[in-house]
């Protein structure tokens, strides 16, 4: 009898660790906070079952609630998690290839960057070959309202979060080009959201502009990181910057299709992935 005890209850441990997951892939792939109760429905997980597993991870940093409510929401071990797993692949595989051949046709100094903690953090990067390179790593972090990758992500961020963000007096300035008026920022954004791409014309950095386009996410297409590059003004003006759209839009979409898991490389490019530094 106790063998058969231990033995239902390892098969109910083993399956409670896929159902675990499912969860983790919901509350990830959502823009929006859930209630335990939508986990449960779209699960289709028995409510008690979807409160226990919430519970767990929720107590194991994986899940958190929303403050003030008790919403569901991403944990600082999800995210560390995701972060560290994208960080890991910077400098190899496929998108490093990409990137690596945007940087060598525009000569200019690629960024891959996705929101976390109020932030743009750059998950992938390839420096130009210039003198006056921008030297930022994977794993950096800059401001989300005064960067390109950072305006155009937050012109896709939902209204309650984009309130919140803009209400938390998060708006410093760096240079005299950045905006730090919550209205300018506003209409600033709606143009992002119509024209489809994002500049920084020196907001972060004095003497450096940037042209940002969406990379599409692999789950709903809706933007999950921004690709963007980055130049020195003494050597590029801004619209020498913006003839590189078509070409940050054709890597942004080659991109997609990787995180969607799609061949998107040729030889050439697979070779320079493999090819150490």
């Amino acid at each position: 009898m106790k063998r058969a005890s231990r033995a239902a209850g390892a098969e109910d441990e083993a399956g409670a660790v896929p159902k675990a997951l499912r969860v983790l892939e919901e509350v990830a792939s959502r823009r929006h906070p859930l209630a335990v109760s939508e986990i449960a429905a779209t699960l289709d997980l028995p409510p008690p079952t979807a409160h226990r597993i919430v519970t767990m991870l929720e107590r194991l940093g994986f899940l958190g609630r929303e403050p003030g409510r008790r919403r569901v929401i991403e944990g600082e071990r999800l995210v560390r998690l995701g972060l560290d797993t994208l960080q890991a692949a910077a400098g190899s595989g496929t998108r490093h290839a990409i990137l690596a051949t945007l940087a060598a046709r525009t000569g200019e100094s690629c960024n891959l960057g996705v929101v976390a903690d109020g932030q743009v953090v750059y998950i992938d990067r390839v420096e130009s070959q210039w003198p006056l390179g921008l030297r930022f790593e994977a794993g950096s972090r800059v401001p989300l309202h005064c960067t390109a990758i950072g305006k155009l992500m937050l012109s896709q961020m939902p209204e309650e979060m984009l309130e919140s963000h803009l209400a938390g007096g998060g708006l410093a300035r760096y240079t005299t080009g950045t905006i730090t008026d919550a209205k300018r920022l506003r209409a600033e954004l709606a143009r992002i959201r119509r024209q489809g791409y994002s500049i920084d014309n020196q907001e972060f950095m004095s003497g450096v502009v940037c042209l940002a386009v969406p990379v599409a996410g692999p789950r709903d297409g809706r933007v999950c990181a921004g690709l963007a590059i980055s130049a020195a003004q003494a050597r590029v003006t801004l619209a020498g910057v913006k003839r590189y759209l078509p070409d940050l839009r054709e890597a942004a979409g080659r991109i997609a299709r990787e995180l969607a898991g799609e061949a998107v490389v040729g030889s050439k490019e697979k070779a320079e992935a493999k090819r150490p530094g």
